[in-house]
């Protein structure tokens, strides 16, 4: 199968699942195709599909990441020892772990297309890791709390792991409280790292962006949560800074200097 014909197989296969799409007409475009695919990952709920369409949409989604290009953790030059500010789409990077910052629910964002991270790394890993989330979620019984953090396969994505948290949402002044959240998102995604033997992590901008913490004040926090457990605990793991914006790289080089 060629890219187009696998595009095309999906969306048609996701369509036929949702009875009320039955007559939706398929775009000619390959950009306005490559949306529908992802927003029907996006809105599709966690159930069971067959082997022949897993195989498809890896084969699918491992190209597109390809296409993209691959980052190396070893092709990075850290800034610190062990410490590494990297600026970029986190779903090509390869290491060891990749941190998601994800909802209460912990099941991806269904809002189809939409900028946040927690969208991309869903789209990107493919349908199985909203699966993992719902059955992790089932066993837990409850919603996410925030600070905590759960691990599971990075599928698709070319690090070996994904790990979940939920930082806190501002909705006003930023509290004493909402900064003792935003560190302990960091000191649960290393400690769970460590647990699991992994080498490498790599930390997105957590609470910013969607939750409003203002970006100076979560950089300052992430850098001395992640100097202080590696202190502590003589952790030799391995840290990146991943951000996405300009003002993101500009505030962590100035922590990092």
């Amino acid at each position: 199968m060629t890219q187009d014909e696998r595009r095309i197989y999906l969306i048609k296969e996701l369509l036929a699942e949702k009875p009320q799409y039955k007559d939706m007409e398929i775009p000619e475009n390959k950009q306005e195709q490559w949306l529908l695919l992802r927003a029907l990952f996006n809105i599709r709920m966690p159930k069971a599909v067959s082997d022949e369409f897993i195989e498809i949409q890896d084969a699918y989604l491992q190209a597109e990441i390809q296409r993209k290009g691959i980052i190396d953790i070893f092709d990075l030059t850290p800034v610190q020892d062990g410490i590494y500010i990297w600026q970029g789409d986190i779903t090509t990077l390869r290491c060891g772990a990749i941190v998601n910052a994800a909802n209460s629910q912990m099941l991806g964002c269904f809002c189809p297309n939409h900028g946040c991270i927690d969208n991309a790394i869903h789209t990107y890993s493919g349908i199985q890791l909203r699966a993992a989330c719902s059955e992790i979620m089932k066993k837990q019984g409850h919603e996410e709390r925030t600070g905590d953090a759960k691990i599971t396969p990075a599928f698709n994505l070319p690090c070996n792991y994904v790990i979940h948290t939920v930082g806190p949402i501002i909705g006003g002044w930023l509290t004493s409280k909402d900064k003792e959240l935003l560190a302990s998102c960091y000191r649960s995604c290393l400690k769970l790292a460590d647990e699991n033997n992994i080498k490498s992590i790599a930390f997105c901008c957590i609470s910013t962006g969607e939750f409003h913490f203002p970006n100076d004040k979560a950089a300052e926090i992430a850098v001395k949560k992640v100097k202080e457990y590696k202190e502590q605990t003589h952790s030799e793991i391995k840290v990146i800074f991943n951000v996405f914006k300009d003002i993101d790289l500009q505030i962590y080089r100035n922590q990092l200097r």
